[in-house]
């Protein structure tokens, strides 16, 4: 048994035991709180970076896929222009309907369709029996007011003799007087309404104004004519000496001058050139088409050109500048004006503004607004605005690398 109070013992029990232990320091603990949430800024950081990164390849994406599609190509170069070519319109030098200027019937005509008249040839006859009876009655009611006015002028002659004796009252000198003025009034009035009556038959027989050719009869004998422009007797057209009318483009206007000479050609005299004079211009362009009307003349008493035929008219300019040749489906029409998709460098749209000339339905002739380096679009979109990006593509092919 061991005594408690020996200390022989005491020693071997504080041996057996546990050594005791230090407390952690507070700094210690700082820097462990301080590395984690380092760690954890740095994983949130690192997420924020991702997303925005995802973000921006999302949004490049997009917009590569929402660009649209197209193909380019180079315009063609084209040969100077040193002339141009437009349609005219041929048309007599006067034409003028005829009409009838009194009622009755068709008695007779004498020149049909084809035929060549000269002015103040009797063209028909129209039968007017009313008109004749009123010219008649007219007449009649003429030598009544020529007979009262002479009975008139005879009384108020001899009134006025016996007033100076004071056999007559001036009273009744005065009023034969003034009668005498009216019939003779009278007789004036009726002077007039029988001149315009024979006027008025004179009518009867149609007349031609002037020197042509009939091109139409509208009527037949026995029809009943009214006078008037309800319904055209004969057409009468001068044609010894054509007028061509063609509409020149604005960017041509200031080379065309009167008195030049023009070259004309139709498609049923092939090879056979014609000669005109451009005699008169609109001295305005026309806001719609943008055009200058001009008139050229061209002689013709061979009688080999048909008023209402088509000419083509040969206009000729200085040597312009470059051309160049697009298809017609490059060409975008808009309410600014006519414009050519380009792609510029970053494969940007740009709407180009040309000016044309020759067009032959599948190409046009660009003779302003283009360059030989220029890539034009190939049937653009009608979406396809100004700077807009764009994908360019291969032909045939359905994606594109935007930038190469």
């Amino acid at each position: 048994m061991t005594n408690k109070n020996n200390p022989d013992t005491q020693p071997a029990r504080n041996h057996e035991s546990a050594p005791e232990q230090k407390p952690i320091a507070p700094r210690t603990a700082l820097q462990g709180v301080a590395l984690v949430v380092i760690v954890a800024a740095a994983l949130a950081g690192f997420g924020i970076l991702h997303r925005v990164h995802a973000d921006k390849v999302l949004a490049n994406t997009t917009r590569e896929l929402a660009a649209p599609s197209v193909t380019v190509a180079a315009p063609k170069p084209g040969a100077p222009v040193t002339s141009f070519v437009l349609p005219g319109n041929v048309t007599a030098q006067t034409d003028s309907p005829i009409y009838a200027r009194t009622s009755g019937y068709l008695t007779r005509w004498y020149f049909d369709i084809g035929s060549k008249v000269k002015k103040g040839a009797l063209l028909a006859v129209i039968s007017t029996p009313e008109v004749d009876q009123q010219l008649a009655q007219a007449q009649a009611d003429l030598a009544t007011a020529q007979a009262t006015a002479n009975n008139s002028r005879i009384q108020a002659a001899r009134y006025s003799g016996l007033v100076k004796s004071d056999a007559v009252s001036r009273q009744d000198t005065d009023t034969f007087v003034n009668q005498a003025t009216a019939t003779a009034s009278a007789v004036r009035s009726a002077q007039a309404n029988v001149q315009r009556l024979r006027d008025l038959q004179s009518f009867e027989r149609v007349y031609a104004p002037f020197d042509g050719v009939i091109t139409a009869r509208t009527v037949d004998t026995g029809q009943l004519i009214d006078p008037g422009a309800g319904k055209e007797l004969f057409h009468l057209q001068a044609i010894q000496t054509l007028r061509v009318y063609a509409n020149v483009p604005q960017i041509y206007s200031a080379n065309v001058k009167r008195g030049a000479k023009i070259d004309l050609t139709f498609a049923e005299h092939a090879g056979k050139i014609y000669q005109g004079t451009l005699v008169r211009t609109a001295d305005a362009i026309d806001p719609v088409s943008r055009t200058l009307l001009v008139e050229i003349d061209v002689d013709n008493r061979a009688g080999e050109l048909l008023p209402g035929s088509l000419a083509q008219v040969h206009f000729k300019i200085p040597t312009a500048g470059a051309t160049f040749i697009v298809p017609a489906t490059a060409l975008i029409f808009r309410k600014e004006g006519l414009r050519v998709g380009v792609v510029t460098g970053g494969n940007v749209a740009h709407m180009a503004q040309v000016v044309i000339g020759e067009d032959d339905g599948a190409s046009v002739q660009i003779v302003a607004g283009l360059g030989l380096g220029d890539r034009v679009i190939q049937d653009p979109p009608d979406s396809l605005i100004e700077g807009e990006k764009v994908q360019v593509v291969s032909p045939g092919s359905q994606t594109g690398a935007g930038g190469r």
